[in-house]
C-alpha cells in the first residue's frame, strides 16, 4: 500500500546546531533586511590568517590579505569550479549528471553571493572589482 501522507520534516535537536552560526545568520538576515548587508558584511571582515589549504598541504593562504582582496579570488575560483562541472555534465548519464547539476547550482549560488559583497563594496567606492 502507498503512504499518501509523507512523513513530517526531521527537525534538528538543539543540541546539534552550533550557536555562534545561529547568530552569525541572525546578524547577516539583520543586515540585510536593512538594505546594507553587502557594506556591513564586507566592512565587519577583517585580513585573512595565514594557514595551510588542507592537512599535510604545500599550499597556504598567505597572512593580512584584505577581504575584498580574498573575496575577488573566491570568485574566480568559484567561476573556475562551474566551468569544470559543466564540462564533467556533458559526460555524466543518469545519477551523476543530477548530483554534478546540484553541485553547480551550489557553486553559483556561493559565487552570486561574493560577486554581490564586492558590487555593495564597488557602490561604496572602496575599491576595485573584477
Amino acid at each position: 500500500m502507498k503512504k499518501l501522507v509523507p512523513d513530517p520534516p526531521v527537525s534538528l535537536s538543539s543540541a546539534c546546531r552550533n550557536p555562534e552560526h545561529d547568530l552569525t545568520n541572525k546578524t547577516i538576515l539583520h543586515a540585510l533586511a536593512n538594505g546594507s548587508g553587502a557594506v556591513v558584511l564586507l566592512q565587519s571582515l577583517g585580513p585573512t590568517a595565514g594557514g595551510a589549504v588542507s592537512r599535510d598541504s604545500l599550499f597556504s593562504v598567505r597572512e593580512g590579505i584584505s577581504a575584498e582582496e580574498a573575496l575577488v579570488h573566491v570568485s574566480i575560483l568559484l567561476k573556475a569550479a562551474e566551468e569544470v562541472s559543466d564540462e564533467i555534465t556533458e559526460r555524466a548519464s543518469g545519477v551523476e549528471r543530477g548530483l554534478i547539476w546540484s553541485m553547480i547550482h551550489s557553486v553559483e549560488m556561493a559565487r552570486a553571493v561574493v560577486d554581490a559583497l564586492l558590487d555593495g563594496s564597488a557602490r561604496r567606492g572602496d575599491g576595485a572589482v573584477v
